[in-house]
Formats: structure tokens, sequence, C-alpha cells
């Protein structure tokens, strides 16, 4: 019945607004034939009882229609969010200035954003910070202790968006930022050296932790940041300077990226009077599996120091401190256990040490201003190592690309050692592939390698052809030795003698 009414009165407001239409459009016709002041007063009469009529109408039925229950629409009432995950420093007191120490400031924003909003885990007990963010709003702050996250660990959490700068006083072996927990959890860790023991041990305490877009300075008193017992690390788009320990130090854990980032000691692009006396580590790798990506280096006594397994370095640009004065840009220092990838990478002026290579892979690297390759003896061990694919530019010094220190004893464990396809250009070839021709009238040949074999006296594989236009003699492989391959026939002839020698030994499988 409701309904049926409200259609009603639709309908009568529909048929009176038809009828004016029609009156007006009647009388605007018959004003052409008729008086114009005759026909504009019969027309206001006629407006005007329409209106009055209509006006009668609507009232009559907008009563009918108030009086039908019509249900309001459900109203959205949207659930207040909750408190925000993202803390700034200043609002606990930090000083953007940098005039006055925020530690204290800076210490109580990183517990609060420890504070667990759900029960949730990454790894084993490991809590889930839920991607909080711990924001420096651009100001450059002092801080006179190091900013040590939690001992109770967490993960999922962003430090971003400033400087930090040491003061005075603060300790010079200690770092900045610290992703460490107590030194008896320290202590834990050195008992296990395995990734399964750390996974059963639950020794890690921190993962997916981010420091972004922060610039950092030691003001020499110690260093940048240390990552210890963490997983999946991430530093991004950083520039740590003036430290005297490491810029980076990244001991145990697993996974910690280094990218995007610029560490010197000094503020320097090259060239510095004070360069021989530059000290620290920009990066210390002292866990497996990690990777420092498109990363410069502009001052320190070495680049980048790794002692961890299976770690990886593509697009680093080394020109810390030159070799001649001592430098290094990359220092292996895993004897028998290197597992280490370098590609991509610029070393300007300083090169690559590696002690007792085993499975190390460099290619695709630029060599500039006589930086060379290195492999150190320990035990004398050197295997499953590619020098592969890289550029040599030298002085014309007849500086050797790749080098071998043999002074704690000579390298006699070799094997699967490939140097070969390295462009060289003012320096001398070194590789362990080479070949050679030799041509004259005569019944021997003798080709010496030892301008281009890396390892004296080692020879495993040759391969040998001779070309003669008279007839063809009877001819032998008749000595490998002292890097000298001698090639004999049974009468003198002239001949061409080409050969091609490995020290790496072909695989029988």
């Amino acid at each position: 019945m409701k309904e049926t009414m409200a259609r009603k009165a639709l309908m009568i407001c529909i048929l009176v607004w038809l009828s004016g239409f029609i009156v007006i459009h009647a009388y605007g016709e018959n004003a052409k034939m008729g008086s114009f002041t005759k026909t504009q007063s019969l027309y206001c009469d006629k407006m005007k009882r329409i209106q009055e009529l209509k006006a009668s109408l609507l009232r009559r039925d907008l009563l009918s229609v108030s009086s039908i229950s019509i249900s309001p629409s459900p109203s959205y009432n949207p659930k207040m969010s909750s408190k925000s995950r993202i803390y700034r420093v200043t609002d606990y007191g930090a000083d953007p200035s940098g005039q006055s120490d925020s530690t204290d400031a800076f210490l109580k924003a990183i517990s609060d954003a420890f504070q667990a909003p759900s029960d949730r885990v990454l790894m084993q007990g490991i809590i889930d910070l839920g991607g909080a963010e711990v924001f420096l709003e651009g100001g450059s702050y002092m801080i006179s202790q190091p900013l040590q996250l939690p001992s109770t660990g967490g993960g999922n959490l962003l430090i971003h968006g400033g400087s930090l700068q040491a003061s005075d006083d603060f300790p010079a072996d200690r770092y900045l930022i610290e992703l460490s927990t107590s030194s008896a959890n320290e202590e834990k860790q050195e008992k296990h050296n395995s990734m399964e023991e750390k996974i059963s041990s639950s020794t890690y305490s921190y993962e997916y932790i981010t420091l972004k877009d922060l610039l950092l300075d030691s003001k020499y008193r110690g260093g940048g940041i240390s990552v210890i017992d963490s997983l999946r690390t991430t530093i991004d788009n950083c520039y740590i300077t003036h430290f005297t320990t490491n810029g980076v130090l990244v001991k145990g854990g697993h996974e910690t990226y280094i990218r995007n980032s610029f560490l010197g000691q000094h503020i320097t692009a090259g060239g510095d009077p004070g360069e021989r006396n530059f000290s620290g580590t920009a990066i210390s790798l002292m866990g497996n599996d990690n990777a420092v990506t498109d990363v410069v280096i502009f001052s320190a006594a070495t680049g980048i120091l790794v002692s961890g397994q299976a770690n990886i370095i593509s697009g680093v640009h080394c020109y810390n401190k030159a070799t001649g004065f001592g430098g290094i840009g990359i220092h292996l220092q895993l004897p028998g256990l290197t597992q280490t990838r370098i590609v991509n990478s610029y070393l300007d002026y300083t090169g690559i040490v590696a002690e007792d290579p085993v499975q190390l892979h460099v290619s695709n690297s630029f060599f500039l201003g006589d930086a060379f390759v290195l492999f150190k003896s320990i035990k004398g061990v050197v295997r499953g190592v590619n020098i592969v694919d890289n550029m040599f530019s030298g002085s014309g010094n007849g500086v050797d690309v790749v080098q071998l220190d043999q002074s704690n004893g000579p390298f006699t464990d070799i094997d699967q050692v490939v140097i070969d396809r390295n462009d060289v250009n003012g320096m001398t070839l070194k590789a362990t592939v080479a070949r050679g021709l030799k041509q004259g009238n005569g019944s021997s040949w003798d080709i010496d390698f030892n301008q281009i074999l890396l390892f004296p006296n080692l020879i495993k594989n040759v391969l040998y052809t001779l070309s003669t236009s008279s007839s063809f003699p009877n001819h032998a492989l008749r000595n490998v030795s002292g890097n000298h391959v001698v090639v004999e026939s049974d009468v003198p002839v002239t001949a061409s003698v080409y050969v091609m020698v490995d020290q790496s030994p072909i695989s029988t499988g």
C-alpha cells in the first residue's frame, strides 16, 4: 500500500509538469497571432493557477510519502588505525642539528620499535617487528655511544633517512650502529662453525634489518656498522667515512647485502697526498653468502677483506690505496676454501690478493695502473681458479698481470687453474694456456713458454702440429720440461711447428 501511494505521488508530479509545459507551449503559439498585452495577461493568470494547484498536490502527497517507513542505508564506520609504527627520533628529543648528544633519544626510539605488534616470528626465535621504521627525518645527529639493537633480537625493521656522527669521546673500538647482542652471545657464536650448527643452536638474533639512506661519520673513532649474527641484512645507499677499524664489519650470520654505497676513511677523489698513510678496512666479510654490489671504496688500506665462504663481489670500484703504497683492493684471506666470485669490477691502482685460493672466479673486470692478481702460497694450494676475460692496463714497466708469492713455500697442489683470454696493454701477459710457433730448417724445434706460463716447470698437456711443404718426415714430441716443448723429426726439413700447452690436466671422466 505504501509503495502504491509513493508511485501515485510521483505520477501526479509528472502530470502537473506536463500540463504546465502544454499550456506554456499553446499560449506561446497564440501570442504570435493575438495582442501581446492580452496574451501576456491571460498567460500569467493561467500560470498562477497551475502553480497553486501543483503546490497543493505536492504538499498533500509529500505528507503521505513522509509517513512511509524507509530503512536507512547502512553506515560504514572504518576501524580506527592503530598507532603508527614510524618512530621519529626527534619525537624522543634527538637534536637534528648535531649540537647535543642524541644517543638516549635514539636508543628509546629503537627500543619502542622493537615492541612487537603481534606474536609472529621470522626465523626461529626472531620476532617480526611488522616493518617498523626508525626515521631520522634528514637530521644530522651526534651520538656518544653505539646504537646497539636490543639483545632480545627482532626482524623486519628499517632505519633510514639522516646522518650520524661520533662524538669526541665515542669508544674507539665500537661502531656507530651495532647489530649485535651481548658479548656472551658472541662468544657462543664462535663455538658454532657450520650453518647447521648455527640453525640448530638458534644463535641468530636479527633478520631482515635494513639500513638505508644514511651518512655515517665515525670521526676517526672506531667503525661504521657491525653486523653480527644476523640474517638477510641490507645496507643500501649509505656513505660511511672517517673509520679507523672497519667501515662495515660482517661477522657470522648469513646473507648481508651491501649495495649502492660509498666508503672511505678519508674523503678524497684520488691522488690524495696522504694516501700512503691510509689505514683501516672498508668492508670486512667474516661470514658466508654475502654480496657487495655497486659499491665505491675511495680510501682505506684494504678495500674488501674476505674471510668467509661463498661471497660475491660485483660492480665494485676500489681505489682505496695503491698497491705501490702497500694497499690491497680485495684481500681473500680464507686459504683452501675461497669460494668467491669477483665480476664486473674496477681495480684502480690496487689489486687482488688471494691466499691459497680454492674455487675463485675473477672475470669481466678492469685492472688499471699496473693493478694485478696475486696468488699467495700458505700451504701451496691453488685449485679451481678462473681468471678470464679481464682487461689489464699498465704503464709499460713489465708488471705481470698475475703473480705468485711463494715466500712461504712453492705451490705444489695445482689443479683446474685457468688463466686465459685476458686483454693486456702495458703489462706482461701471464696465463696457464699458451700457444707458440717455431719455423725453420732442421730436425729439432724448441719452444720456450716461460714468458707466458704462470707456474714454473709445469706443462700437463701438449698439442702440436708440424707442417712442411717437402716430404713428410717422421716426428715426435721429445721433451717437456722447464716449460719448454721440444719436437724432433727423423730428417732435417723446412717446417713450421705450432704448439699449444696447458698447465691444467685434461679431465678423463
